[in-house]
């Protein structure tokens, strides 16, 4: 809809003056024609392309955050806000503003593009971070926080002849690391870290057999308070927890707060497991002995979790109290 005759005309005036190649002048009948009428969002988008013909990319971007302000519903101002945030290397403020305007028009062709190619550039600049991180690791002699660190770039980019190269040189190194220090675990040891191996390959029957093995072995030898045990039961307790053995999970949880009473995995398991057969109760008494541990210990993640829990197990029990009466 067009805005007021006299803007109108300033704005007629800019697009010529924007053809003629005079970007400053353009930008002059621009700002007249917003200082008459400040709500219409293409007098702020040709104010944004010429500041992009000068490369002044803070004044584009404060031209094209007062076009989407304008009309929020004005997709071209969300392009050039993400332009200008990209050409200041913002890509993470990019990202967001091609994000807002994909939710006002999902199928525009220019956000798409945009948003394809800022995230294989993201990506791209993760992974070269990623093998510098392992050049200094390699070079200080870190081996196997070199190798982790080679794994997550290639979750990123696999393929990437950086990384592969990269990690026919590591891989070696750590794999006879790996070989030497296994050679010089006990054997109940070996069960655990097999354990370890069968979970992430998500063999969750076979994990908990070597889980088992590993823990009979210290009881056999006095070590079931050990931390190779306590670690054992926390992880024979993920195990059963992903096939829902919650009695399983209940029995190891126990066994690591005997020995640690404010071990917050174990108690956020058990009162997962506790709700998952029905004994509320217990489950609300484990949440609140995580909330009352306070944030810095907990953590947001486990803090939001058990707050959720304890309001629908506060709702549960209610309702079992008044289905008793």
């Amino acid at each position: 809809m067009p805005g007021h005759p006299r803007a109108e005309a300033f704005k007629a005036d800019g697009n010529k003056y924007f053809k003629g190649g005079d970007y400053k002048a353009a930008i002059a009948k621009y700002k007249e024609a917003t200082a008459i009428d400040p709500n219409v969002p293409a007098y702020w988008s040709n104010m944004a392309a010429c500041y992009e013909k000068i490369s002044d990319y803070e004044e584009m971007e404060n031209a094209a955050r007062s076009c989407v302000k304008a009309d929020k519903n004005f997709v071209k101002g969300y392009f050039r806000l993400a332009t200008a945030l990209k050409a200041k290397n913002d890509l993470e403020g990019c990202i967001k503003s091609l994000e807002s305007g994909l939710a006002v028009d999902s199928t525009n062709s220019d956000l798409k593009r945009m948003k394809k190619d800022l995230t294989e550039l993201q990506r791209g600049e993760n992974v070269a971070a990623y093998i510098r991180k392992c050049e200094e690791q390699t070079a200080n002699g870190d081996i196997a926080g070199a190798y982790k660190t080679l794994e997550l770039a290639s979750r990123l980019d696999a393929g990437n002849p950086d990384i592969e190269r990269m990690m026919g040189r590591v891989k070696p190194k750590y794999e006879r690391m790996e070989a030497q220090r296994r050679s010089n675990l006990s054997a109940d040891a070996v069960h655990k870290e097999r354990g370890d191996d069968s979970f992430k390959n998500a063999q969750f029957e076979v994990a908990i057999d070597h889980y088992t093995k590993c823990l009979d072995g210290l009881q056999r030898r006095g070590e079931s308070q050990s931390d190779l045990a306590m670690k054992a039961h926390s992880n024979r307790a993920a195990c059963y927890k992903q096939i829902s053995n919650f009695d399983g999970v209940i029995e190891d949880c126990t066994a690591v707060l005997e020995v640690d009473p404010e071990n917050v995995k174990a108690l956020v398991r058990r009162a997962q497991a506790f709700e998952g057969v029905e004994r509320y109760r217990f489950a609300l008494q484990d949440v609140k002995t995580v909330l009352a541990m306070g944030y810095a210990k907990v953590g947001k993640t486990n803090m939001d979790m058990c707050n959720m829990m304890q309001h629908r197990l506060n709702r549960t029990v209610q309702q079992l109290k008044k289905g008793n009466h």
